[in-house]
């Protein structure tokens, strides 16, 4: 990986959040003045992007995709556009190598910005692209998104895009019991505004075959990261209680963060 640009050590970080972590209720003490550098993880449709998004706002740092990465160069007249553009055309996956130069030159542009810190979405997704990350970058946190497996169904069978708009929406309305010890869970679908509604498709991909291969395959492939993140005591598991109302204030909460929100609004 001669390639790859190593991504110069952080100084003033903006949190420090303790090692060790392993469940929702776990807590961190902070420091102020610090740079975040954490991971997203999570089987698809679990709401990586949404919360690390809304995390990226809260905290003031930018919030990088690995997907989008690939699409601003396709887009570009970038050294790699045209290599990649051959790549995706033949339907081939964009390569470990490739990836990582493009997270390292995002990073690197970054901090020349003077952008304070980040969060990674759905990167890395296996052991091989968690060891290469360790040589570009120290990451401080690995949040690990769980929900269980009917409602992730359920969510991925439910979403809906506008043809018109563009916008992302969910028709499925989630309301299971609780049983055994485990609490019940309630999600209210996110419907499309009313001239959006008889536009609404569905991706080919969400049926409930492929969907179900897609987690066993994701679950299958990211066991060895969790593991390598866990062994390093950067792994947050978190297991989101319900939609986002519910689950919002106790990821804030896990993090250390509660407070840091009302903070932000009284000082805005």
């Amino acid at each position: 990986m001669a390639a790859i640009t190593r991504f110069v050590k952080r100084t003033t970080p903006f949190y420090s959040l303790a090692r060790g972590f392993s469940s929702i209720n776990s807590h961190a003490p902070p420091r102020e003045n610090r740079n975040i550098q954490w991971v997203f993880l999570g089987c698809p449709g679990v709401g990586k992007g949404t919360y690390a998004s809304r995390l990226c706002n809260l905290l003031g740092v930018p919030h990088i995709a690995t997907g989008d990465l690939v699409r601003n160069e396709l887009s570009s007249k970038g050294p790699l556009a045209s290599k990649l553009s051959e790549i995706v055309n033949q339907g081939q996956l964009v390569s470990d190598e490739i990836i990582i130069n493009l997270l390292s030159k995002r990073l690197a542009d970054g901090q020349a910005k003077g952008e304070s810190g980040f969060i990674l979405d759905g990167f890395p997704r296996t052991i091989n692209q968690a060891e290469i990350l360790e040589g570009v970058t120290d990451i401080d946190l690995v949040v690990n998104l769980k929900i269980r497996e009917e409602v992730l169904l359920a969510k991925c069978l439910g979403r809906r895009t506008c043809s018109q708009c563009g916008g992302n929406f969910n028709v499925a309305s989630i309301n299971i019991n609780g049983e055994n010890g485990r609490p019940g869970m309630s999600m209210a679908p996110l419907l499309p505004p009313e001239h959006c509604m008889s536009k609404l498709i569905t991706r080919s991909d969400d049926t409930e075959p492929i969907v179900k291969e897609r987690l066993r395959v994701y679950n299958e492939s990211s066991q060895p990261v969790e593991g390598f993140y866990r062994s390093k005591g950067k792994l947050l598991e978190f297991e989101l209680p319900g939609g986002i109302p519910e689950s919002w204030p106790k990821l804030l909460q896990a993090l250390n963060l509660d407070d840091y929100e009302e903070k932000q609004s009284i000082a805005a």
